[in-house]
């Protein structure tokens, strides 16, 4: 599963955990910088995820109506991997491979 992450400077343990739920392939963008608003998803993305506490606050709105266009599941998480990972069990779209 690959997977577009938006938010935070630096990730931390985050790569860790989704390596936990199946994801083994993602892009990272900061979300910070105003030339964000234009962006394009890259194809073969699964499902997008925003750490809103560290994004540009207009991107949130973006992202969302993108990934509703492109009818790819998104995830709202603070830059936390506790937080993540609740958020992750609450998707109902998305199809994730919880590894035991």
């Amino acid at each position: 599963m690959k997977a577009l992450l938006i938010g935070a400077d630096r990730l931390g343990n985050i790569p860790h955990t989704l390596t936990e739920y199946g994801i083994k392939d993602y892009t990272h963008w900061t979300g910070r910088k105003k030339g964000m608003r234009n962006f394009e998803i890259p194809t073969e993305t699964d499902m997008i995820i925003v750490f809103y506490d560290f994004i540009e606050h207009n991107i949130t709105q973006i992202v969302k109506e993108k990934a509703k266009q492109n009818k790819i599941p998104c995830v709202f998480s603070r830059r936390a991997c506790s937080d993540l990972v609740k958020q992750l069990n609450n998707c109902s779209g998305c199809k994730l491979n919880k590894m035991q």
